[in-house]
């Protein structure tokens, strides 16, 4: 009997803390939402806290992206996934590129 009271209790803890982290997780995906970040930035646009904001062509071009984004969220991916492809290939280059050139220096 003693077992299966520990085995209960510990289903109780192991339910306890599956709860927290899907509430920790599903806030987590709320502040990654695009929605938001297009929200806080209209905020800011029509005179937030930040004066500025509404003249900055970064914060314009922000809007677009964001709006891009929620239209067409599958052509966003995969355009955000050429890039990240292409930025690998760079970044590799430049090490080789890096390499070779050190080697040149030692001779």
């Amino acid at each position: 009997m003693k077992r299966l009271a520990d085995l209960r209790a510990r289903r109780r803890m192991l339910l306890e803390r599956c709860e927290a982290q899907r509430t920790e997780l599903s806030w987590r995906l709320a502040s990654l939402s695009p929605r938001r970040w297009t929200q806080e930035l209209a905020g800011g646009l029509n005179g937030g806290a930040a004066g500025g904001v509404r003249r900055h062509p970064l914060a314009w071009l922000l809007a677009a992206a964001a709006l891009l984004l929620l239209r067409r969220p599958r052509a966003a991916l995969s355009l955000l996934a050429r890039a990240r492809g292409t930025l690998a290939l760079v970044s590799g280059a430049a090490r080789v590129l890096s390499l070779v050139g050190g080697l040149r220096r030692r001779q």
